[in-house]
């Protein structure tokens, strides 16, 4: 008799994930290079996927979040001084306006300025010893003080779910890679527990699950209470309405680009589920 031996999950928030972090995120950040490099002076501007950004905005976007990065880290290593976070409600817009900032500038001068911060901000990751890892806080500009280890997660967002928008504009939509959607898993939570729409949210108390299919996947019961969203691994056993997704779907659908997965049980509670959160 045979024995399946399901692999080890990759915790990215400790430094024992780090290397694989690291090494998915780099990959995908190669995958958003080559389209960018494949592009013209007309190409350059064609629609994607993500909502009134063309593929310039996408190039935009990442400049904007790599050069902040950096600029966080060194203040914070300085120890000084930062603004009060601007928070998730209006980051949408905010980084809407800062990608288009560099429409005016040439294609060739944004992807290397892209290129140029990026390999600074990797070489920073590179040298994160463990203790900085999940010990170094670093203020993010919409979501504060924030550990170390998520802004290459964040990285990663950024590369393949682009990537994503970048293909499906070209009309060359594929699913994410299997490292990018599986090494997302645990952080598509966080990422619905920062932009629960407090006007849908507004005395509405409920439980459902989540099933998230792959070596990676689980089950997670979530809850809603008074405004904030809670989530465990536990058995979604008994709750009211199931959401099944396998890994590719589970990103896109909490960054809201399709409503993927399947929905078992109370439909009318699954539909106001699904419209609880706001876009960022």
């Amino acid at each position: 008799m045979s024995v399946e031996v399901r692999p080890a999950r990759v915790n990215t928030m400790a430094p024992e994930g780090k290397d694989h972090l690291l090494r998915v995120v780099r990959r995908e950040r190669q995958t958003f290079y080559d389209l960018i490099d494949s592009t013209n002076d007309e190409t350059w501007k064609t629609p994607t996927a993500c909502t009134e950004w063309e593929i310039r905005d996408q190039v935009g976007h990442l400049v904007d979040v790599t050069e902040g990065y950096l600029e966080r880290f060194a203040l914070a290593r300085a120890g000084k001084p930062f603004p009060d976070p601007r928070g998730v409600t209006g980051m949408a817009e905010m980084l809407d306006d800062a990608a288009k900032r560099f429409r005016s500038s040439p294609r060739t001068e944004v992807i290397a300025r892209l290129k140029a911060s990026s390999a600074k901000l990797f070489e920073l990751f590179d040298g994160l010893t463990p203790e900085q890892w999940t010990g170094e806080l670093v203020p993010h500009v919409y979501m504060g003080p924030l550990p170390a280890f998520f802004y290459p997660i964040w990285q990663l967002v950024d590369y393949s779910l682009h990537s994503w928008d970048i293909r499906a504009g070209l009309g060359e939509t594929q699913p994410l890679s299997d490292d990018a959607a599986n090494t997302l898993i645990p952080i598509m939570f966080i990422v619905l527990q920062n932009t629960v729409d407090a006007e849908q949210a507004k005395g509405f108390d409920t439980t459902w699950g989540v099933r998230v299919s792959g070596d990676q996947g689980g089950s997670w019961k979530l809850q809603l209470k008074d405004g904030k969203l809670t989530y465990e691994e536990a058995s979604v056993a008994g709750c009211p309405v199931v959401f099944n997704f396998d890994p590719n779907d589970w990103a896109l659908t909490v960054y809201q680009r399709f409503p993927g997965g399947t929905a078992i049980g109370d439909r009318e509670l699954a539909y106001r589920i699904r419209r609880l959160f706001f876009k960022i």
